[in-house]
């Protein structure tokens, strides 16, 4: 494996945040295809035979707007590309995708596939329905690597092992970044949800070291209208008054069609990634539209850095049907991140002479050995490194970007990585 722990060394702390550099190279992404191969969909009749290793990814589609049928469009997409290219050390692996359907009795009905599919992990799914699905994995034993993030389950099983923060990473570093961007007060427009409560405290926990007000903005999770929304966020569109978005992307779309009407000219806006992505940017009119210069937290670096080539070579070449696959979705960024993990695993099994299986993968994950994938700093699921938190210890990965929309491309506003975990825990920034 190509190591790059050195790339990820931190600078010396400036200020109140803690930042990581950014690597500049997908080396790790590169060498996916030499490692994984074969790709099929279905349940029970495709499970592998012989020396075959099986993986599952699933995800909603045909529901409306938790649809996310790129992840598991992607995951297909591997299989095919890595079919031509050997194998996992002799033995093909074959990637199975199940539609999640968007509710509890899909979720559990595709666990229990990949169970009688005898998969070894599942890897990169999205799903808000982890109280149906986990349970079932974790009576086989079965692995979730990089799930989206959607559920506590995905944070607090045992056999959990999430690639990214989550919502409460994203909204917690999108405090950080209004803080630093000057803002007075904060309006959060989220969803009117238990899951869009606990949002308030995160961000509260950001925001309460430098005394900026906080105002709760409760909306439906789904409207074609959010005009009085918008204007309750907006308020008097005083200097300093900013609103940031954590609903989904297209009640985020709607959201700012109504924001772009009120057309404030004072207020700032800002949202955390999966609530905007690059192709909102686009639908929403680019730098002339209401996201011009807006703010944006992110789990990763922005599409157009380098880090991604390796998941943009895949995706051109892909011939699986696999057309929408949009690498600047997030859910497609995390499938990428958590088969990145799960190569890079496998890889150190094979080098230490053991057989890949669930109960070896769980072995060395917990271990507490830093994962590096390059794209995100290093992973590491041993006890140590555990959230000191009794609903999301598995949340291991506290770091976020800080991207800004400029010349209608969302980019980098500073280098590097900040970290987080203050405000997951309710203590106060770095000094």
């Amino acid at each position: 494996m190509t190591s790059r722990r050195d790339s990820f060394q931190a600078r010396p702390p400036s200020g109140r945040r803690r930042r990581r550099p950014i690597a500049a190279a997908a080396t790790a992404a590169a060498l996916l295809p030499t490692l994984l191969s074969a790709s099929a969909c279905g349940g029970p009749a495709d499970a592998a035979g012989g020396d075959d290793l099986a993986v599952m990814t699933w995800a909603p589609s045909g529901t409306g707007t938790a649809d996310r049928p790129g992840m598991t469009a992607l995951a297909s997409a591997i299989g095919q590309d890595v079919n031509t290219k050997g194998g996992l050390n002799g033995r093909r692996l074959r990637v199975l995708t199940c539609n999640e359907r968007n509710s509890a009795d899909g979720a559990r009905a595709c666990a229990q596939q990949a169970v009688d599919a005898k998969v070894i992990a599942v890897i990169g799914s999205y799903s808000q329905w982890g109280e149906a699905f986990m349970p079932v994995l974790e009576r086989a034993g079965i692995p979730l690597i990089g799930g989206y993030g959607l559920s506590q389950p995905e944070f607090s099983s045992p056999l959990s092992y999430p690639v990214d923060g989550g919502m409460p990473a994203l909204i917690a570093g999108n405090g950080r970044q209004l803080v630093e961007a000057g803002c007075k007060t904060v309006a959060l427009v989220r969803p009117d949800t238990p899951a869009g409560d606990n949002l308030l405290g995160y961000l509260g926990n950001a925001l309460r070291p430098a005394g900026i007000r906080l105002q709760d903005v409760k909306a439906p999770e789904q409207s074609s209208d959010y005009t009085q929304v918008a204007r309750k966020a907006i308020g008097k569109d005083e200097a300093g008054n900013c609103v940031t978005s954590a609903l989904a992307a297209l009640p985020t779309g709607n959201l700012l069609d109504s924001y772009r009407r009120l057309n404030p000219k004072n207020t700032r806006i800002a949202s955390v990634i999966g609530s905007v992505q690059q192709s909102v940017v686009d639908s929403t009119g680019g730098d002339t539209g209401p996201l011009g210069g807006a703010y944006v937290t992110s789990w990763y670096p922005p599409e157009s850095a380098k880090i991604w080539d390796g998941l943009r070579a895949v995706v051109r070449a892909d011939t699986t049907g696999g057309n929408t696959i949009d690498v600047s979705d997030p859910g497609v960024q995390t499938t990428w991140v958590a088969y990145e993990v799960f190569r890079t695993v496998t890889q150190k099994l094979s080098e230490a002479g053991k057989p890949v299986t669930s109960k070896s993968i769980t072995g060395l994950l917990d271990a507490g050995e830093g994962i590096d994938t390059g794209i995100t700093p290093p992973l590491n699921w041993g006890g140590t490194n555990m959230l000191p938190s009794t609903e999301s210890p598995r949340l291991v990965n506290t770091w976020v970007t800080y991207q800004v929309v400029k010349n209608g491309r969302m980019t980098l506003q500073q280098p590097g990585f900040v970290d987080v975990r203050w405000a997951l825990t309710g203590g106060r920034p770095p000094a």
